[in-house]
């Protein structure tokens, strides 16, 4: 589950994002194999598909190098990986630093206005990750049901509104610009990739 997971930090420094992200989960899988050990479920990201910074290529070299050791079929481990969103209220995510912005008087600061995201509730992204595990036989990648996207402006004003202010007037939103390696939108499918359901409905 380990990751550098902060898009912009990992544009400034790629080798150590490559030397987590990837030789990390090389050297454990290569454990895993060693150890005989059963399951093994990489904790991806949806940054993965159709890669545009740092951080999603080192999570998508993970997933290639797994799969590639389910290909080689000497193995007694099943490998597989889960891809999803954010994660509310996870280390990082956007909804703690708003509430601190907020505390602080202000500003709450976004990189674009149009910026979209899924999110998912800590509970439920763990029960998931969990399930997956347990029904890959390997070389799987699974992709959870994130629901619908929410406009990260939307969620900015929403919080201000429910923290008793006024947006504008007692909070403002200062719209930063794009980070390097940060898209507008995450993506749930790559054109290159097939999808089929599960036994569970969130899960494909």
């Amino acid at each position: 589950a380990a990751a550098h997971k902060h898009v912009s930090l990992m544009e400034q420094q790629p080798a150590e994002a490559f030397r987590n992200n990837t030789q990390g989960t090389i050297q454990i899988a290569d454990m895993a194999v060693r150890h005989a050990v059963d399951q093994f479920l990489l904790i991806s990201t949806d940054k993965a598909i159709n890669p545009t910074g740092v951080m999603g290529v080192t999570k998508r070299l993970a997933e290639i190098f797994l799969q590639s050791l389910h290909a080689a079929n000497n193995s007694p481990t099943n490998f597989m990986a889960v891809r999803f969103g954010n994660v509310l209220g996870s280390s990082g995510s956007v909804v703690p630093i708003f509430r601190e912005q907020i505390a602080r008087g202000g500003p709450i600061t976004i990189t674009h206005p149009e910026m979209i995201r899924y999110f998912m509730l800590i509970p439920e992204a763990a029960q998931l990750v969990v399930q997956a595990g347990a029904m890959g036989q390997g070389g799987e990648i699974f992709v959870l049901d994130m629901g619908e996207p929410v406009q990260i402006m939307d969620l900015a004003k929403d919080m201000i509104r429910l923290s008793g202010l006024r947006v504008g007037d007692d909070i403002e939103i200062e719209v930063t610009g794009l980070r390097p390696g940060e898209k507008m939108y995450e993506e749930l499918y790559s054109e290159a990739e097939t999808h089929r359901p599960t036994s569970h409905e969130k899960i494909m």
